[in-house]
């Protein structure tokens, strides 16, 4: 197994047109800033995040993939992957929230038809800077798309999905009614027949936006139907079946955006020896041998899960820019690599949310310090995106070379 690489030239994807790089990292850690002033408040309220999503609208990181002449940002998906992860630093749930809202709103590129109006939706997307919400992952039982005399209409429910509670689009998997075969859908929530349903509960990632949809014959228009899901070789491209390294390499960075987030916020706490808020010395002095090797240990542990996702964002990258020429083969190795870095940032966020605690001491126990919600947000992020069978993945490659599934994230 070899590590894909990014070719040289930049990425087609990629619009030099717009907005370079550093003006958007400049912009997610203002914003980045921006959320960690009232974090451990807004996490505590519990609110649904319209506050939230209005300082990314304003920010224009919603419009961030869209390209340039459609009136987006025009980023690649490198630049949105620090995005995420800075943003994820600061506030784990909006980190999750805009990162899903990246891969669904980007969606329409990946499964609509060459015929099909594409371009439009993402021009009005970013001209309204429309909130994505919702997800394309299997779900038992599926909604199902039925075809009417006036068009389609979606029946079912949609179990925990993020960002529904603020989306002005949905973005669903969906059945064709007598053939089975998987679509994803666009829908206005607004829409008739359509109830959002804020019953997730979470112990964490409260503010990701998230809950159930009910579909109740809610007219869906052809063209609001993107294209196939399905796994089928014959009908997705190896271009579009990137769909699934994309979307979980966003979760990557999510989990590394907590890690280090968690991380950082300890280290200044460690630091403010002198606070009234501190516990008493020596527990948990910078001087104490273990306070320093626990911080060792985790630091090399999230550097190197991080080294681990570098490598799968440029072979991501450099899938991108193959385009249509890109194999099954090429897709495969990019896919597996991309489960490598779901398993090492899994582990990485969880060490680190859980020992951070352990490092402060029983003050971690404090709900006015809030550093319990690194651990509750990240535990509730991995129950939701399990890694056992990404290991079971890169296992079967390494030892049979068998392809990786088709599997979308959200």
């Amino acid at each position: 197994m070899g590590v894909a690489t990014a070719p040289s030239g930049p990425a087609a994807e990629s619009d030099r047109n717009g907005p370079d790089r550093a003006h958007w990292l400049r912009v997610a850690r203002e914003t980045a800033d921006d959320l960690a002033t009232d974090a451990v408040a807004r996490e505590q309220a519990g609110k649904v995040p319209f506050d939230e999503v209005s300082r990314l609208r304003e920010s224009g990181l919603l419009t961030l993939l869209v390209p340039t002449e459609l009136g987006g940002g025009g980023a690649d998906w490198p630049t949105a992957y620090a995005v995420v992860r800075d943003i994820a630093a600061a506030d784990g749930a909006i980190g999750q929230l805009l990162g899903c809202h990246y891969f669904l709103s980007w969606s329409a590129r990946f499964f609509t038809e060459p015929s099909s109006p594409a371009a439009q939706l993402q021009q009005k997307s970013a001209m309204e800077q429309w909130c994505w919400g919702g997800g394309f992952a299997r779900q038992e039982p599926p909604l199902t798309l039925a075809r009417t005399a006036a068009g389609f209409v979606l029946d079912g429910r949609q179990s925990y999905a993020t960002g529904v509670l603020v989306a002005d689009r949905l973005a669903v998997r969906a059945v064709r009614a007598g053939t089975g075969e998987p679509l994803a859908v666009v829908v206005d929530p607004a829409r008739h027949g359509v109830a959002i349903d804020s019953d997730a509960n979470t112990f964490g990632q409260r503010l990701a936006a998230g809950g159930s949809v009910e579909f109740d014959r809610v007219p869906v228009a052809a063209d609001d139907i993107l294209g196939s899901l399905s796994v089928d070789e014959d009908v997705l491209s190896p271009l579009a079946a990137l769909a699934s390294p994309i979307g979980r390499l966003l979760s990557v960075q999510l989990r590394l955006g907590m890690a280090e987030g968690v991380l950082a916020e300890a280290r200044e706490y460690s630091r403010a020896g002198n606070s009234p808020w501190h516990p008493a010395w020596p527990v948990g002095s910078p001087q104490d041998p273990q306070v320093l090797t626990v911080y060792g240990e985790l630091t090399v542990l999230t550097r190197s899960a991080s080294a681990l996702a570098d490598q799968a964002r440029e072979a991501v990258h450099g899938g991108l820019a193959r385009g249509e020429d890109l194999t099954y083969d090429e897709y495969a190795e990019i896919s597996v690599l991309v489960a490598m870095a779901e398993a090492a940032a899994s582990r990485a966020v969880e060490e680190s949310t859980a020992r951070a605690l352990d490092i402060i001491g029983t003050r971690s126990a404090s709900s006015r310090l809030g550093f319990d919600r690194f651990w509750r947000n990240a535990r509730t992020h991995t129950l939701y995106e399990p890694v056992a069978h990404r290991l079971r993945d890169v296992g079967d490659y390494f030892l049979n070379g068998a392809h990786p599934p088709f599997v979308l994230p959200v």
